[in-house]
């Protein structure tokens, strides 16, 4: 399919009736209010203003909103129902410019402000924690995004700012995180969708492979049982060893026929094992003579051949980008590259002040892959953050950090407050690139934040030692990985749904606590973040104790009950914060109640994420839930939004954001629904689709009560750790009023069993046995719960014992004997009683 890179759909001119402006001597400002809460401010000197499109803003055209103004010859007001602008005309300044909202006051200082972060353009070289670029949300009352030297866009070409002209956005939400999200969207553009392939397992390493080497890496995969859906080859797949007039071997579009006699064969051979291919390209050196497509370059831009000149980058220069995509890389995506992943590193300056490379390489990567539409389904390209905005160009790539706990640490953070200027797509290097040290525990632990992340990609430096295949780790660990990777795939039709979700609702897969409470505890837990509506996941980032043998991390629970779905044996009420213990098999994924989460549960997964021909809905009862479960449509289509026949565009000032991606109503949808009261589970009708059967189960989770089995005779009902099953059989998905089962009413989770689940974990904590019945004891006796409560705290046991045991004993408070509201915690570093006022004060705004 042609495309042209050149057009992308955008609406950069405001409405005029949202603007207000004047000038006053050599000061000259426009002020747009795009929505009573986001108010765009610019001045200038020269008395021009932007109207084009930024990196940031693609669609600045939006519905003119309420708003006063009050204006004298030396002031100016402007008042929505949310901000209060105050200016005194002049160039702007702290004591000119400001912008009230709620009890808060913003100053005009020139800077971009969001104190919950961002995120940052790479990881590369971190050892633990880094400093984020500042993101759209703020714990104050609004935010500033100042867009004053990002890259333009003039008829589809690159294009600079006039000097010393200010252009800024303030986000007047007061603590309304998903409001402020939609909106930056709404002026930014909406992710995108992606492939559906994308969100299986992706191969990478750093590794000179040969062909044959590399199919077998895939083919023990295969073997394993364990499915994949893109094959990375990094940049050994090109000649490194070149001669030393030429440079550095970095960049590189020559097959290595030492290694890759065959590239077509071995590309045909990926694919034909049903696998999606994205070469490496650092492409900062250009096109140089040794390259085997340097002479049809050079023809295209003019160069003589027979001088060998080096072609040097240069991403300003629109006929070099031409060639550079279609000579240079068409001729590779001819042979059977499916996409690029684009490394650059070497900063972000051009020739042209203001231009960054990574911006360019980006955006017309991205555009450009709209002519393998026939192959990828969607647009996509692979690279770096390069700034707000940026979302628009999924997926990135977050760079080579170190093997280390501190950075598997921050991880989780960095990947939530990503989210907080809009990116939702990044991939990992899970289990670190490079440095730190070989622990099996913390391969297992990345891994399982990888499969709870946005892409799912292993990856390892160019190192003998580091590698992520999982039968290279002791039998254990190798095991614990091969099942996560496993349920990674198995989780696709959720992940899929969450992609349109994501979309079509501005709602990233992965959400910081603080977007869905507004309790001040859910600014303490960083790291713990919502996947997708209803799903906590608070990851283990810390070596496990000697002593329970189990990973913990202290987590905050909003109000309701939750359920873990890998330990539905405990139960937890929310509102509080709470220690959370797991061994390397597990880490704590919590639902609430009124969940419902469809996974695969084919007998065998396929490479590269087809469709299931078995689902199992996992089912939380004790509220309604809903879930619509969303697929590709089954009959290809190549179509590229923005087409005449796209249904969900119109002539309203939404056009403009629904026109880069397909139509809703293309999409498969098959809506599933629980009844809490009356017990009635509704599968369906499918839309859209194709009518075929398919085999479903309900398991539900952290409910094995009798009711079940009673109401659901004829069926296959089987019960075994802590969850109940039943077998539905083929369900026809073009049934006019959807399959339709009663379960039993009002179904509750069932109650902890504490001195069950007690006596397991102290049975496996490695300590003095004699140690262990002090600990029963405290927890089984029938005294006052408080006294037992500070015994457990002064007892001579390891810390970690004591948190864990503290963890089951006040889980659920309906369980008989809890000790629910008066759990206390114990830094297991000092071994003292955990002051968690502390933690809110450590979060306080200053």
């Amino acid at each position: 399919m042609a495309c042209n890179r050149y057009s992308f759909p955008c609406r950069p001119e405001a409405n005029p009736k949202a603007i207000v402006k004047g000038s006053q001597g050599n000061s000259h400002y426009r002020f747009t209010v795009l929505t009573d809460r986001l108010l765009r401010y610019e001045w200038s000197e020269d008395g021009g203003f932007e109207d084009r499109v930024s990196t940031f803003a693609l669609f600045r055209w939006f519905p003119a909103p309420h708003y006063r103004v009050a204006e004298t010859k030396d002031s100016l007001e402007i008042i929505t129902d949310h901000f209060h602008l105050s200016y005194d005309k002049n160039r702007f300044s702290s004591e000119g410019l400001s912008v009230k909202v709620a009890d808060d006051t913003w100053h005009y200082d020139g800077a971009s402000y969001g104190d919950l972060g961002g995120t940052a353009r790479t990881l590369d070289g971190a050892y633990g924690r880094i400093k984020l670029e500042p993101g759209v949300l703020s714990r104050r009352a609004y935010a500033v995004l100042d867009d004053s030297h990002s890259m333009l866009f003039e008829d589809g070409w690159i294009a600079t700012r006039r000097p010393g002209r200010i252009d800024g956005y303030v986000f007047a939400y007061n603590r309304d995180h998903k409001a402020a999200i939609r909106d930056f969207y709404r002026i930014s553009g909406n992710q995108p969708v992606l492939p559906r392939w994308t969100l299986g397992n992706w191969w990478s390493r750093y590794h000179a492979y040969t062909a044959s080497e590399y199919l077998e890496v895939m083919d023990h995969f295969k073997r394993e049982g364990i499915p994949l859906s893109v094959a990375v080859v990094d940049m050994d797949w090109h000649k490194v060893n070149i001669p030393p007039q030429y440079g550095s071997g970095w960049t590189g579009y020559s097959w290595n026929r030492d290694l890759f006699p065959d590239p077509d064969a071995f590309l045909r051979e990926l694919h034909d094992r049903g696998l999606k291919v994205t070469l490496n390209d650092h492409p900062a050196d250009g096109i140089r003579a040794f390259e085997d497509l340097y002479p049809a370059v050079a023809k295209a831009l003019g160069y003589d051949v027979s001088r060998g000149e080096n072609i040097p980058f240069d991403c300003t220069d629109r006929a070099f980008l031409d060639a550079y995509f279609d000579v240079l890389k068409l001729a590779l995506e001819k042979q059977g590259v499916d996409f690029w992943w684009i490394d650059w590193q070497q900063g972000n300056r051009t020739k042209i002040p203001g231009v960054d490379p990574l911006w360019v390489l980006n955006h017309y990567h991205y555009l450009t892959s709209r002519r393998s539409l026939d192959k990828l389904q969607r647009p996509l390209t692979f690279s770096r953050y390069a700034g707000a905005g940026s979302h628009r160009y999924p997926i990135g790539f977050s760079g080579d950090q170190q093997t280390t706990w501190e950075g598997l640490e921050f991880q989780p953070e960095f990947t939530a407050t990503a989210s907080n200027i809009g990116y939702g797509w990044w991939s990992h290097d899970i289990g670190g690139h490079w440095a730190g040290v070989r622990s099996s525990q913390l391969a297992v632990r990345w891994v399982q934040l990888g499969v709870f992340s946005p892409i799912m990609r292993l990856h390892s430096s160019k190192c003998r030692w580091n590698s992520k295949e999982p039968w290279n780790f002791e039998k254990e660990p190798g095991q614990i990985m091969k099942d996560f990777l496993i349920l990674r795939h198995r989780l696709i039709p959720y992940l899929y749904t969450m992609n349109i979700r994501a979309s079509y609702e501005s709602e990233p897969l992965i959400q910081p606590m603080y977007w869905n409470h507004k309790e001040e505890e859910a600014y303490t837990v960083p790291a713990q973040y919502y996947f997708g509506p209803n799903l906590i996941v608070a990851p283990i980032t810390s070596p496990d104790s000697p002593a329970t043998l189990m990973g913990a991390v202290r987590a905050w629970l909003p109000p309701g009950r939750f359920v873990d779905l890998f330990h539905p044996h405990l139960v937890y009420d929310g509102g509080r914060y709470i220690h959370l213990h797991r061994d390397l098999t597990q880490l704590p994924l919590l639902a609430k109640e009124g969940t419902i989460l469809p996974i695969d549960t084919s007998p065998k997964l396929a490479n590269g994420a087809p469709r299931p021909t078995e689902i199992t809905i996992l089912l939380v009862v004790g509220k309604d839930a809903h879930f619509e479960l969303v697929e590709e449509p089954e009959q290809k289509s190549h179509h590229w939004p923005g087409d005449a026949d796209d249904d969900d565009n119109d002539d309203n000032d939404e056009s403009a954001m629904t026109a880069s991606r397909p139509a809703l109503s293309s999409f498969v949808r098959t809506p599933i629904t629980w009844n809490q009261d009356d017990g009635v589970l509704v599968i369906g009708p499918e839309w859209n689709g194709s009518g075929k059967w398919r085999q479903w189960n309900v398991k539900l989770v952290g409910y094995t009560g009798s009711t079940v089995r009673d109401n659901v005779s004829g069926f296959r009902v089987t019960q075994e750790h802590g969850s109940t099953t039943i077998a539905l059989g083929n369900v026809h998905r073009w049934d006019p009023d959807g399959f339709e089962i009663c379960l039993g009413k009002d179904l509750q989770l069932d109650v902890v069993d504490i001195k069950s689940r007690a006596f397991d974990m102290l049975h496996r904590c490695e300590m003095e046995y004699m140690k262990k019945d002090p600990v029963w004891d405290v927890i089984t006796s029938s005294d006052d719960v408080e006294a037992r409560v500070e015994r457990l705290l002064k007892l001579d046991v390891d810390p970690s014992v004591k948190n864990a045991a503290m963890e089951i004993w006040t889980a659920d408070g309906r369980a008989p004997g809890s000790a629910k509201g008066h759990e206390k915690w114990v830094d297991t570093k000092t071994g003292e009683v955990d002051d968690l006022s502390e933690v809110l004060k450590e979060y306080v705004i200053v």
